[in-house]
């Protein structure tokens, strides 16, 4: 149900998380100013310091420009990567005429010369599987022409994935050959880490094209109807940010994989509703509280095609959220994780007995576990490095492979985002985190040797910054933005200097923002206090033709559900709309409610077994600020969200209709027993056992308060938020006699993607708040 942006040189994917859609970043470097406003006392970011507006034209901002192409953000591409020998950069761009279809280009690091790599129109084009639809879905990643490609370790070629078929780009002769993979639609396909094979899946089974001949071979057999091979199961994708079931060893001797057996998962007839008719579709749906996959872990040799499975334990109701090998190719780890999700565990099996695993980590927790990507396996060393909570915040560990600890590497009350990169032959780990601000990302570094006392800051700029390192050179590309900047791309050697922009993106009289720059408004950034003494961070925007003596309606825009921060100095599609209102004359208001990401396990922990009751007391600590401001119209106030952001829009308007006028909730969960088990039961329990929990986080108890104001989206086609979630409101508000409004989008699914969909959306959210608060 979330949002994750991976960038990792050589594997490119873009995916953005469930339910919101935004760059996480912070406002470090302002100047502040304390000023009481009320008993909460909060304290007021004074923005016209650093925050200053953009320079530019001055011509408002329509709904069919926000969406239109060329994309406003400038040329802000996607898919970034260095070639692991760190000669040049690639990524995806959109192109001008259509900002959803991509071509692959590159820059040389020693010349700064730019180019397209490979037109996508080279490559075939065809109606992709419902399997590969499905996990595009999952990854969040939209559009056309080239969506993901794979470096080879020794930086000589380039795998490219197009429409079911299979391509290798070679450097050495600029050429893009297409591979004889067979009949049918290839999914997940990858090179394997000496360029020798390409590995794919194909109709539930796993699959090894050997490029020296050219033969493909099947390596598994028995996949079909429930029983998937190589295949990451629905929540694995959705919800454990686990794309794959099948992994390489580093010597290319064998393939680790799981087996998945869906039989037991509960089998749902959806209808997904087009425009032209509908569509019955059967999906395995793990509803919280029923059952899941059984998933077994198997490797099988390349000679002789030898399968070896290994012991997971009696227990079979479990979770399989990480796989990955030694760097000796002999030993595996796996993290086995309880399906309550309170315990997590990293083990290593030396697949040459495969039925003796050993426990090296363990990871407790009286509410959940989070699951992290954050192990990396040292290569001039017998030791890993290891992310954890154990002490309320996420940091780094350096443990040796018997799982004795032998140094902290990162603390204090801040969190580590995510490992980066380790330089083991100058001792440094890079990595992401908010030591310097809650509301920024930033890159730091640390002495493998010395720890905590040895971090250095890396990153200068104040805003969001993701960090993309060359596999084998401590050089490294800077994915910048800010609330004043569109994405930025630019590559540093290991000390944080400056070498070359890849992509300035400068607002220039040249960029498609630049027309209507003046017009863009930055916010103010505040905190609040929650009612158990735990600061909330909020941030204000004031509309464009602000009068202090006016007041003015407020929309406040909300998502607040776990893994997830909007409050943030982050350059963001999402807020396009925002400016769009403030140019209506509202003022725009954003709050990270308790439960939300980046603070900690006490912050987050808040919500277990209860969700949507801290979270809206929360919202109604934002209005009880705002009513406080001599500029807002306390009267008029609506608040809005998608997702977990529609969950939240219905239980604040719900559960507290004095202090929301109206509410707009897109695509909402509205019963926790109609979504999934792995999501759900990480934050509710069982329903079994929390009955009364599940009972009380449902909106349906308090449909009976509904006074007036309410519009609801869905998409008919969503299969992750199941369109039953809205249906379910709409019939309960109808028989309750009250009058609402919905807007419903066929083949629409959980993202409401496309140009023309998005148009008609915001139109009609525009046209509703205007209805209710004007």
């Amino acid at each position: 149900m979330i949002t994750t942006w991976k960038l990792k040189a050589g594997a490119v994917v873009t995916a953005l998380p469930l339910m919101l859609v935004s760059f996480a970043t912070t406002a470090a470097a302002m100047t502040t100013q304390t000023t009481a406003h009320n008993s909460s006392n909060p304290t007021v970011f004074d923005t016209t310091g650093p925050l200053t507006g953009l320079s530019g034209g001055n011509l408002p901002l329509t709904i069919e420009r926000i969406h239109a192409s060329p994309a406003l953000a400038g040329s802000s591409p996607r898919g970034l990567s260095l070639s692991p020998d760190g000669s040049r950069v690639t990524y995806l761009a959109g192109r001008d005429d259509n900002q959803s279809f991509y071509d692959l280009w590159q820059m040389d690091i020693a010349t700064g010369q730019r180019s397209r790599l490979i037109d996508a129109d080279q490559l075939a084009s065809a109606e992709l599987s419902d399997e590969e639809k499905a996990r595009r879905e999952r990854q969040r990643i939209y559009g056309q022409g080239i969506m993901e490609y794979f470096w080879a370790e020794d930086s000589q070629s380039i795998l490219i994935p197009a429409s079911g078929q299979l391509y290798i780009y070679q450097v050495s002769n600029n050429k893009v050959i297409p591979l004889d993979t067979g009949s049918g639609f290839v999914t997940d396909a990858r090179l394997s880490p000496k360029a020798n094979f390409v590995s794919f899946v194909r109709e539930q089974n796993l699959y090894v094209l050997s490029l020296a001949n050219q033969k493909v071979t099947q390596l598994t057999h028995d996949g079909k109807g429930p029983i998937k091979n190589a295949m990451a199961e629905f929540v694995a994708q959705e919800e454990m940010d686990r794309m794959t079931g099948y992994w390489w060893s580093p010597d290319e001797s064998h393939i680790a994989f799981t087996r998945i057996d869906e039989s037991g998962v509960e089998l749902v007839t959806r209808n997904e509703i087009y425009s032209d008719g509908i569509k019955l579709t059967e999906q395995r749906y793990p509803y919280a509280g029923k059952p899941n996959v059984e998933i077994e872990l198997g490797v099988i040799s390349l000679v002789g095609n030898k399968t070896q499975w290994i012991d997971l334990g009696a227990e079979k109701d479990i979770y399989l959220p990480r796989v990955k090998w030694l760097p000796d190719s002999k030993h595996l780890s796996f993290q086995w994780q309880s399906r309550d999700q309170q315990a997590l565990d990293l083990r290593i099996v030396n697949i040459d007995q495969p039925s003796k695993s050993t426990t090296v980590i363990t990871e407790r927790s009286k509410a959940w576990v989070n699951l992290h990507d954050d192990l990396q396996f040292l290569k001039q060393q017998q030791s890993f490095i290891w992310a954890s909570e154990r002490d309320g915040f996420n940091h780094l560990y350096l443990f040796d492979l018997q799982g004795k600890l032998l140094r902290q590497l990162t603390q204090g009350d801040w969190v580590v985002d995510h490992l980066e990169y380790i330089d083991e032959a100058n001792g440094y780990v890079y990595f992401t985190g908010r030591k310097d601000s809650v509301v920024e990302r930033h890159l730091y570094r640390v002495s493998l040797n010395e720890g905590a006392s040895s971090i250095q800051l890396i990153s200068q700029r104040s805003g969001m910054h993701k960090s993309v390192f060359a596999d084998n050179k401590p050089v490294y590309l800077d994915y910048f933005s800010s609330l004043q900047q569109p994405p930025q791309i630019s590559l540093h050697d290991a000390s944080g200097k400056h070498l070359a922009w890849v992509e300035q993106n400068e607002v220039n009289s040249d960029h498609p923002l630049f027309a209507y720059a003046k017009q863009w408004q930055m916010p103010q950034f505040g905190h609040l206090k929650a009612d158990d003494g735990q600061t909330l961070q909020y941030r204000l925007f004031k509309p464009t033709t602000f009068d202090s003596k006016q007041k003015y309606p407020v929309v406040v825009r909300v998502y607040g559900g776990p893994h997830a921060q909007t409050v943030v100095n982050a350059w963001s599609e999402a807020d396009y709309f925002t400016q769009y209102l403030l140019q209506q004359d509202y003022v725009v208001f954003q709050l990270d409610n308790r439960g939300s990401a980046y603070r900690g396990t006490q912050f987050e922990h808040v919500i277990y077994q209860n969700m949507g009751d801290a979270e809206v007391r929360d919202q109604k600590t934002g209005v009880d600020y705002l009513r406080t401001l001599p500029f807002v119209d306390g009267d008029n106030i609506a608040i809005y969200g998608h997702s977990y952001g529609g969950y939240m829009a219905l239980m604040s308007q719900f559960k507290a209709p004095d202090y929301f006028k109206a509410a707009i909730s897109g695509a909402p969960v509205t019963d926790w027993r109609l979504y999934d088990t792995h999501y759900t039961e990480r934050y509710m329990g069982n329903p079994e056992t929390n009955k009364q929990g599940y009972d009380k986080a449902s909106v349906m108890p308090y449909v009976k308060n509904y006074q007036s104001g309410l519009l609801m989206y869905h998409g008919m086609a969503d299969d992750n938020v199941l369109f039953e979630n809205s249906t379910r409101i709409y019939k309960a508000l109808q028989d309750e006699g009250k009058l609402f409004q919905m807007m419903d989008y066929p083949g629409s699914k959980h993202s409401m993607r496309g140009e023309k969909v998005r148009n008609h959306l915001y139109k009609s959210l525009a046209a509703f708040l205007d209805s209710q608060l004007k």
